[in-house]
Parts: structure tokens; C-alpha cells; sequence
């Protein structure tokens, strides 16, 4: 005689939707294995959104130096001359 199959109940629905948000299955050494899924922010992973939507202030506050995009020049850095006393900003004044 086949086997009945039984209906799931809707708690056992709920339960199996949960672990399918939480859960992906992937091969590993030939077996189907349950891993938790990477966290993803509006449909990409977290370190892209972060790459994409942080401000250089923001990368600078979490010491995320190495994302901070930056223009590199060959010029030596120019000093901001103060036009009414002719001082140089960023210089040490005595």
C-alpha cells in the first residue's frame, strides 16, 4: 500500500518559511548543507551597500580607511595663505 502523505500544519508552514528566510542550501563535499544567509541591505550584500551609500566621513568614524575613495596628484600639498595676514594655514605659528 503507497504512503499517505500529510499536510503540514500552518505552524509547520510558518516554521518552514522562517528557516528558508534565514537558511540557503548549498553543496558541500557532495552534501546538501543549510547555511545562514549572508545579510543583504535593499538586495546586495552589506559590504557593497556600504561601498555604494557611505560618505568618506562615515568610513572615516568606523575605520574603514582603505573604502575612502581619494584622488592622487603628483603636486606637493598647497597650504591655504590667509589673504589679510599672508600666514599660511596649517603651519606652526612660532
Amino acid at each position: 500500500m503507497p504512503k499517505i502523505k500529510k499536510k503540514l500544519t500552518p505552524a509547520q508552514k510558518r516554521a518552514k518559511a522562517e528557516r528558508r528566510k534565514l537558511y540557503q542550501t548549498v553543496f558541500i563535499n557532495g552534501r546538501q548543507v543549510r547555511i545562514k544567509r549572508p545579510p543583504m541591505v535593499d538586495g546586495m550584500p552589506v559590504d557593497e551597500f556600504i561601498e555604494k551609500n557611505a560618505d568618506p566621513i562615515w568610513l572615516h568614524q568606523e575605520g574603514m580607511w582603505e573604502l575612502i575613495p581619494y584622488e592622487e596628484s603628483g603636486d606637493e600639498v598647497e597650504w591655504y595663505t590667509d589673504p589679510e595676514t599672508g600666514e599660511e594655514e596649517g603651519q606652526i605659528p612660532f
